[in-house]
């Protein structure tokens, strides 16, 4: 064996850049979660805006006592996102368990890890996302079950929302949640809409609605609002990313409005 090459440090320390990536957004999904990093990549990771994970535990099947049972964990979840750096924003991507948890609370959770950051959860972005065309009568769509929808009507009805109606598929399991095909989203979403509907909400980050989003629009001729969508769009537009994408749906080509 022939000897090891003396090793040299070099002299000079190379300059750095501030940050690797001029933007950074971190995500808290959830363990079983198979949508939101792929929606991300597409939708807001670039070569300016870097997206971060951190996975949380979380077990099937989607009840609102399993939903909060994620509440601890969000502290150490956000703590795990680039320890000691700055994000612009973070999502936490759970659309049900934001609801049944409390914005306000989840908020409190990540800012004990990051403190001062933005925080973004799904149905707090479908409601901007809602704003900013104008709607007061909604539907909504959802996979869960009944139990699991109930605390998704009662959170929009309290934003002021009138609810013109509501469709639940009954699915307890995110994971054959995420199964669902795109298309097949897009008739769901035609049956569900209300005629006197301004716009469609899909809930569940764990749906591919983002893919469906211009084939759902185009099905029932009025703006749709997705989970995944929203919070994708929240987060860019707080990086000041205004870049229009109505690849996914007319929501990508607005402004964020100021609350």
């Amino acid at each position: 064996m022939k000897p090891l090459p003396e090793i040299k440090v070099y002299p000079k320390r190379p300059v750095l850049d501030d940050r690797p990536l001029e933007r950074r957004v971190g995500l808290i999904i959830l363990a079983t979660d198979h949508t939101t990093e792929p929606d991300f990549r597409r939708m807001v990771a670039s070569e300016r805006i870097g997206v971060y994970v951190a996975r949380i535990p979380y077990a099937n099947p989607t009840t609102p006592q399993n939903l909060r049972k994620m509440q601890p964990a969000l502290t150490a979840g956000a703590a795990l996102v680039l320890p000691d750096e700055k994000l612009d924003a973070i999502c936490y991507s759970c659309t049900s368990a934001s609801v049944v948890i409390g914005d306000a609370e989840i908020e409190a959770a990540i800012q004990a890890a990051k403190p001062g950051v933005a925080v973004v959860t799904p149905p707090m972005a479908g409601v901007r996302g809602l704003n900013s065309f104008g709607a007061r009568k909604i539907s909504i769509l959802t996979p869960y079950t009944v139990e699991t929808s109930r605390p998704m009507a009662a959170y929009f009805a309290a934003k002021g929302f009138e609810i013109a109606s509501f469709t639940c598929l009954g699915f307890e399991d995110d994971r054959e949640m995420a199964r669902i095909a795109p298309a097949a989203l897009v008739d769901l979403a035609r049956q569900a809409t209300h005629a006197q509907a301004d716009a469609l909400f899909v809930s569940c980050t764990a749906l591919r609605a983002a893919l469906a989003v211009t084939g759902m629009e185009q099905a029932i001729g009025r703006p749709v609002v997705t989970s995944n969508q929203a919070t994708a769009w929240n987060c860019l537009r707080l990086c000041g990313d205004e870049t229009a994408h109505p690849q996914f749906g007319r929501l990508m080509t607005l402004p964020l409005p100021r609350d």
